[in-house]
């Protein structure tokens, strides 16, 4: 196999390997993505009541769009209260 044959099948797996999003993932990411222009700081309570999902299933859900290469970074901020996550774009 030729270098560059080699170097397309490992890009092609690369790609392969990136996770998939569930629904309520992708409902948080977009939720996120509108809003990170006019917001910095979200706090999990707030997404939820927005999206109509619990604080508990927001925080369990936002482990892969913390981990994925996306066009918003998120980190975990704070605790106080609820949690609360930094997004940027």
């Amino acid at each position: 196999m030729s270098t560059t044959a080699s170097a397309a099948a490992v890009e092609g797996d690369a790609l392969d390997t990136k996770p998939s999003l569930s629904e309520k993932q992708r409902r948080i990411l977009d939720y996120l993505r509108s809003n990170a222009g006019a917001k910095t700081y979200f706090k999990s309570r707030l997404i939820a009541d927005d999206l109509d999902l619990s604080a508990k299933e927001v925080g369990a859900n936002m482990r892969p769009i913390l981990d994925g290469d996306f066009d918003v970074t998120v980190e975990k901020w704070g605790y106080s209260s609820g949690t609360t996550w930094k997004v940027t774009v």
